[in-house]
This record gives structure tokens, C-alpha cells and sequence, in this order.
């Protein structure tokens, strides 16, 4: 393994204060925002489900528009550096100090390239999908992924909290796969067929230094 490639959305970065803030800007007690999630992402839906369940017509783009207009200098729908994961830090930090290529890249706004770059994490770069104009799981973004690592696929880990995002399009490209336990997806996924597919399951991104001393 030469190098170790991070997904950003709870696998460095903990979502819980962003889906708060919209649970207060939609009105909705943020237990039944959190627990309308999660149970439209176990039936195999995805977490803008869950707004429109609540909120019949809501439309994702005109709302954080009219929030960004209203509140410009808050934090809205974003995350900023009290909401990295405790371990992600000495993590990465370890990665680098034996030797690893270290990157971050996933599928986040501009703006989330911008707060992480000025978090100063020890990675050789970040990269988010909206500058790219790739999304995950598009194959050409884990081309791209391993054309910046600048290692074989085989060579290569990614890190991330789902299968079908994460997991499955790593492996198709060839590169090896970490699936993290934490997040509503995270914790999900671990549990479903599939799951196998990963090289690793780890509950804290600290096991990965050991783990790919080990696995040669």
C-alpha cells in the first residue's frame, strides 16, 4: 500500500451539527429529523428522502439559496474544523509518518474543499467533487483519485462510510477499501450483504496505520 485516500462526510467529518441546523431551519424536532433519516436511508433512500418526506416539494437547492441569502455569515449547511472526528488528526498524521500518500477527496461543495484546506490537515491535497465536476460513484472520479495519488489502483486504499458511494466503485476500479463504522450509513452498511467486499471494517480510522502494516 503506498497511499490512503479519505472520503469526507462521516469519515473525517462528523455531519451531526449540520443536519441540526436544518432540523431548526425546517422547524422539525431534531430527534424526528435524525430519526426520519435514518429510517429512509435503512429502507435504502437517500437523506434528501427524508426532507421531502417532511417537507412534501421541498427543494434542496432553493433552500440553501434563500438560507445563504438570509444568514450569510453563518455556518448554514456546513461543517467548519469542531466537526472533525477526534481520531482523524493522529490518523493521518501516522499515515504520513510511515511513509503513505495521503489524500482527501469526496463529494462535497466547493466551499467544503475551502474549510478543509484551511483546517492544515497533514494530507497531501483535498480534492471535492463539485470543483472536479465528478461525482462519486462515477468510475471517472476514482480515475481521477488514482491519477492524483499517482500509484497502481492495487496500491491504493480508499476510506469511506458507504458501500455503494465508497466501497463498491474502489473495488471496481481496482484500488483496495476501507468501510468505517460511524455516521447513520456507516454503521448500515457494516451490517449488509455486501459488507464482505471491504478489505477492512474499522470502527476508528487509528486501526489503518496497523492494519496496512499488516496486510503487506
Amino acid at each position: 500500500m503506498r497511499s490512503v485516500v479519505f472520503d469526507v462526510g462521516e469519515t473525517l467529518v462528523d455531519e451531526t451539527s449540520v443536519f441540526a441546523r436544518w432540523a431548526d431551519r425546517l422547524g422539525i424536532p431534531r430527534l424526528t429529523f435524525f430519526g426520519v433519516i435514518g429510517g429512509v436511508l435503512a429502507e435504502g433512500g437517500e437523506v434528501t428522502d427524508a426532507f421531502t418526506t417532511l417537507r412534501p416539494g421541498f427543494d434542496l437547492d432553493r433552500e440553501s439559496a434563500a438560507w445563504r441569502a438570509e444568514e450569510p455569515g453563518s455556518r448554514r449547511e456546513h461543517f467548519g474544523p469542531e466537526d472533525l472526528y477526534p481520531d482523524v488528526r493522529p490518523a493521518l498524521t501516522a499515515l504520513r509518518d510511515a511513509g503513505l500518500g495521503v489524500l482527501v477527496a469526496g463529494n462535497q461543495p466547493t466551499e467544503a474543499g475551502r474549510t478543509l484546506r484551511a483546517m492544515d490537515l497533514p494530507v497531501d491535497g483535498v480534492h471535492v467533487s463539485e470543483e472536479w465536476g465528478l461525482a462519486k460513484p462515477d468510475p471517472a472520479f476514482f480515475e481521477r483519485v488514482r491519477a492524483i495519488a499517482g500509484v497502481p489502483s492495487g496500491e491504493l486504499l480508499y476510506v469511506g462510510d458507504r458501500l455503494d458511494n465508497d466501497v463498491d466503485p474502489a473495488r471496481a476500479a481496482g484500488m483496495r477499501a476501507a468501510l468505517v463504522r460511524r455516521g447513520i450509513l456507516g454503521y448500515l452498511h457494516a451490517e449488509r450483504p455486501g459488507a464482505e467486499r471491504a478489505d477492512v471494517v474499522i470502527d476508528s480510522l487509528t486501526e489503518l496505520p496497523a492494519w496496512i502494516e499488516g496486510s503487506g
